[in-house]
């Protein structure tokens, strides 16, 4: 019995030191942020997109990825009251994510021309948003929080193998004061 453990985590050690493959990608995203008793902010960005794959196999894998966001967030409203006024918000997201793929993405030496995968971890989002209230009144309000999050989506490989395009769908519940709803839609075109 202790020989077969000792050879089941020699066969595990090896697989995560040995079949590990870094890939990283460059995209576009948006968050919908609804706060309970504040308006729905939209928010879009730019995101980085680094993660280490391992536990590969020829189809699927594991993979750590922190897709990281940062964006602005704007808005405008004219009152004949107040006039015309524009704010100018800030966002950044920053998740550590553990993925199941499969297919295309798992890794560079995958053959498959479609993927998907799933995953959650935790994150960090922070925003500053602007909204006007009934009576014309312009205020501010930010979301600065850690929590929960899940994400999936899929990928379809274009050129070489190597190169997919992702799309990604995730869900954030910010555990801050505001008890944020944070909807985000990606894509993501990886090296």
């Amino acid at each position: 019995m202790k020989n077969i453990v000792i050879t089941a985590l020699a066969v595990i050690f090896s697989q995560l030191t040995f079949s590990q493959t870094f890939m990283h990608g460059f995209g576009i995203v948006t968050f919908v942020q609804a706060s309970p008793g504040y308006s729905t902010a939209v928010t879009g960005g730019f995101t980085y997109s680094p993660k280490v794959s391992f536990m590969e196999t020829d189809n699927t894998s594991l993979s750590v990825g922190i897709p990281l966001s940062a964006g602005l967030s704007g808005s405008y409203s004219y009152s004949t009251y107040g006039g015309e006024t524009g704010n100018i918000g800030l966002m950044v997201d920053a998740p550590l994510i553990l993925n199941f793929n499969v297919g295309a993405g798992s890794g560079k030496e995958t053959a498959s021309r479609f993927g998907f995968f799933a995953g959650g971890g935790f994150g960090y989002h922070a925003s500053s948003n602007q909204a006007t209230d009934l009576y014309g009144n312009n205020y501010s309000y930010k979301v600065a929080g850690f929590g929960p999050v899940g994400n999936l989506g899929f990928r379809i490989a274009v050129g070489r193998r190597s190169k997919n395009i992702e799309i990604r769908f995730s869900y954030m519940k910010t555990l801050d004061i505001s008890k944020s709803n944070l909807y985000g839609l990606g894509a993501i075109f990886n090296l």
